[in-house]
């Protein structure tokens, strides 16, 4: 098993791609803190999952806005399992609104879970990986990572800013044996998309070269390749897992 005896960290794994990230780490023989929201299911199908994989998977609420939340959380995680190996920096909030009617507290919250939750959760985690001497960090980018679109001031700016730390958080760790990666998934078929009708979703399938809309699981493989030690000799690099989708935007 690729990531056998491995502690696994994934936030916002209620649901969506952090849900199937959470079960592909299970599948590979890890042990997974699940953590999201206090008010989301994460508990519930935690309990479940601990059903088919015993011992191997733990709920913690976290609010990655709240640096006190993050530090607990990473500290909880070391308290239970021993250790941190890989860290799914996957919580965020979308969001589309143009810019003139942005206003400014609803602009900094997307900032501030999608971009400032990402660099708490890495803060956290690289004093644990820096004290071992090991570990990988994967933060969750997009496609908005790299272009603009309309109506995204707020989600662009942050996961531009996030691949770009995940290059300098990589540099920093290097000398500490610890990679940082990202991943930048295009449109993934995940519940946010379950209200939009089928012209949009046939829209969206459209931009992608492969012709479709991305799974959950194939982001989550993509982590479990940059959290193993199958990507050793990787750092600083942000994974596009998009269909093909920025191969003709650059």
């Amino acid at each position: 098993m690729r990531l056998q005896n491995q502690v696994v960290l994934v936030t916002g794994g209620a649901s969506g791609i952090g849900l199937a990230a959470v079960e592909a780490c299970l599948v590979q023989g890890a042990q997974v803190v699940m953590a999201d929201l206090a008010t989301s299911s994460g508990q519930n199908v935690c309990t479940t999952l601990a059903g088919k994989y015993p011992n191997q998977c733990v709920f913690m609420p976290v609010d990655v806005t709240s640096t006190v939340d993050v530090d607990n959380l990473v500290a909880k995680t070391v308290a239970h399992f021993g250790r941190l190996d890989a860290v799914f920096n996957n919580a965020g909030i979308g969001g589309i609104t143009p810019a003139v009617d942005y206003l400014d507290e609803d602009f900094m919250r997307v900032i501030d879970v999608n971009l400032m939750g990402v660099f708490r959760v890495a803060r956290a985690a690289l004093r644990v990986m820096y004290a071992q001497g090991s570990g990988s960090i994967v933060n969750c980018a997009s496609i908005l990572g790299f272009f603009g679109q309309s109506g995204t001031a707020a989600y662009t700016a942050a996961k531009g800013g996030v691949v770009n730390m995940t290059r300098t958080l990589a540099i920093e760790a290097a000398a500490k044996g610890v990679r940082v990666n990202g991943i930048g998934p295009g449109y993934i078929k995940t519940p946010l998309l379950d209200a939009l009708d089928e012209p949009t979703l046939q829209f969206l399938q459209g931009l992608h070269p492969l012709g479709r809309l991305g799974e959950a699981s194939e982001v989550a493989d993509a982590f479990v390749f940059l959290a193993s030690q199958e990507s050793s000799f990787i750092t600083g690099h942000t994974l596009m897992v998009d269909g093909g989708f920025l191969a003709g935007k650059s």
